[in-house]
């Protein structure tokens, strides 16, 4: 399969069977399919190769640079560029959530109790200067996105948490001996051995992330890398400017023979970035934009359009993002280290006015859980109902006089400038607070900056009295584990870039997580999942507030299109052309 040249008529089997609304084997249909039929299929098959991918974003990424990000879009599309050791099948419905090799041969193969995992690379891998890829390389790459907070501070540190030695290890830009990392052994250049201090077992998960793209050492420049990162996909940068965008065309020391995942049809993708949301919806819908980067769905304004105009509906469909929106309530900010104040939030927040404010029914579900329902664990229960979700004065002002501040109190809460849904929603809910005494202000900050230095830098966050942020998390991976552990676990607090807004520290729930990824008994893990979520919510420091669905819109151009569940309900970059 790895070699096989793709024909027409094969195409069109694989188009049936995949049931895709149209071939376009000799260069890409002008269909535009059917709403929502991107869920399960892939719209507007083609095998043409050529043309240009467009994508524009409102903001921008923390960081193109692989070992360096935590962005779910980043994530999708840098598997244009950065191969990595595992990856989610580009493919339609649910096929989309399996797991198959990249770089590596096959899956992991673990030992019995789920404390080392070896891994053997492909031959024959280039990067893009026609050096062969090495399992060194991929030692390296996590060693410098794992232990270097000081340079590469975005991305999440589960290697860190899980390998052996991670005490006393700093990182390649402080520990300049020849070995290194010792817990990541490579025997050979094809082999790379990972020896754990506890048992994961979902390593293998682990193994998609962008920070098993390998990177040469010698090309390494630290922050500055991602200037110039070497390509190992079939795409390479021609160009990069921060907060402009980026230009990307083929990698001619990419092959076909030991990438059996990638089928690389355009030319070029050209992504521009801090483009006005609404620009980019109203180029979307005059087909003069191939994609939304972002991947979150239509802005207010544009949906209102979209859904009174059956044709403009016929190219959205209503992705199950596999995220849920949330508030979070920080335990170190006063009063909500006092467990009544956070209870008032609770009681007092208007669910209904938030989901209306942010979109309505179309852009997802009043949320009681931190996990959404199509993650792996979710169980359904309300800690803190109220009728209709419409909040409940009573219980909120009581629980105000339970904490000391019958009479409410002032905070401030965050949102990200760009995002004008999250904007809406974090309105709705100060106009709720304010009917029982607490007043709201609200600052907002971009989304390229908003973890690296504001809600995500515990000392920011401490000195403006920041009480409230906005959030909204998807699955790392489609279990209990890979939504919780970034957002609850008190390891994942870091000095900046971190994603546990409430610095949540927990023994108990550290505890829990720890003791449930352990147990290679994957029932007893799903269980674990909910009985957890349970004592996070227990905890209130998370308001949950929708279930997220992102309103995507697809031109008639786009070619190959699906919605990808493993990278939050978006679309499939690695799949999606372009007939122009």
């Amino acid at each position: 399969m790895n070699t096989r040249k793709v024909t027409s008529a094969l195409a069109l089997c694989l188009a049936m069977a995949l049931g895709v609304s149209a071939c376009g084997g000799s260069g890409g249909s002008k269909a535009s399919g059917k709403k929502d039929q991107a869920l399960t299929s892939i719209v507007n098959a083609s095998t043409k190769k050529g043309g240009t991918v467009t994508a524009d974003h409102s903001s921008g990424p923390d960081s193109l640079d692989p070992g360096n990000t935590y962005y779910g879009w980043v994530q999708d599309f840098s598997r244009l560029y950065a191969r990595t050791l595992l990856t989610f099948k580009p493919a339609a419905g649910k096929a989309g959530l399996t797991v198959v090799p990249d770089l590596a041969t096959g899956l992991g193969t673990s030992s019995p109790d789920a404390k080392t995992w070896t891994y053997h690379l492909r031959t024959g891998v280039k990067f893009q200067d026609g050096t062969p890829v090495t399992s060194k390389d991929v030692k390296y790459a996590i060693e410098r996105s794992n232990f270097a907070p000081e340079v590469m501070s975005n991305g999440p540190v589960y290697f860190k948490s899980y390998l052996a030695d991670d005490a006393s290890y700093q990182g390649p830009y402080k520990d300049k001996s020849a070995n290194g990392l010792a817990s990541i052994e490579t025997p050979d250049n094809q082999t790379i051995v990972f020896h754990l201090s506890k048992p994961f077992a979902d390593f293998d998960y682990l193994a998609t992330f962008s920070q098993t793209a390998p990177v040469e050492q010698s090309k390494d420049t630290g922050a500055t890398y991602v200037q110039h990162i070497q390509s190992t996909g079939p795409y390479k940068f021609a160009s990069y400017s921060e907060g402009k965008g980026a230009t990307l065309v083929r990698n001619p020391e990419w092959s076909k023979a030991t990438d059996p995942i990638r089928t690389a049809l355009p030319d070029k993708y050209v992504l521009k970035f801090n483009i006005n949301q609404r620009t980019i919806d109203n180029d979307l819908m005059a087909n003069n934009l191939t994609v939304d980067l972002q991947g979150t769905g239509v802005e207010a304004e544009t949906q209102s359009k979209i859904l009174g105009n059956k044709n403009q509906l016929s190219h959205t469909d209503d992705a199950i993002a596999g995220a849920t929106s949330y508030m979070a309530l920080n335990l170190h900010v006063a009063p909500f280290d006092n467990i009544e104040c956070r209870k008032a939030v609770q009681y007092a927040v208007d669910k209904t006015s938030v989901v209306n404010a942010e979109g309505g029914a179309v852009k997802g579900d009043v949320a009681s859980t931190l996990l959404p329902p199509s993650v792996n664990g979710y169980t359904k229960f309300d800690e803190y109902p109220t009728a209709g979700n419409n909040g409940d004065v009573a219980k909120a002002k009581a629980a105000l006089a339970a904490c000391g501040k019958p009479n409410g109190f002032t905070t401030t809460l965050t949102a990200r400038s760009d995002r004008q849904p999250e904007v809406d929603g974090a309105t709705a809910i100060q106009a709720a607070l304010k009917k029982v005494g607490i007043t709201v202000n609200i600052k907002t900050f971009p989304s390229d900056k908003y973890f690296s230095n504001y809600a995500g830098v515990p000392d920011y966050v401490h000195s403006h009295d920041v009480g409230m942020m906005m959030m909204a998390w998807g699955a790392d991976w489609p279990t209990g584990y890979g939504f919780l552990d970034q957002i609850v676990d008190g390891g994942a607090i870091k000095p900046s870039g971190g994603n546990n807004l409430m610095e949540l520290n927990d023994p108990k729930i550290n505890q829990a997580l720890a003791s449930a990824i352990s147990n290679t008994d994957a029932a007893a893990r799903t269980k674990a999942w909910g009985d957890i979520d349970k004592m996070v919510m227990q905890n209130a420091s998370v308001v949950p507030l929708i279930y997220r669905k992102n309103l995507l819109y697809r031109p008639s151009s786009a070619t190959n299109v699906t919605v990808t569940q493993a990278y939050l309900g978006m679309y499939d970059f690695l799949l999606m052309g372009s007939s122009k």
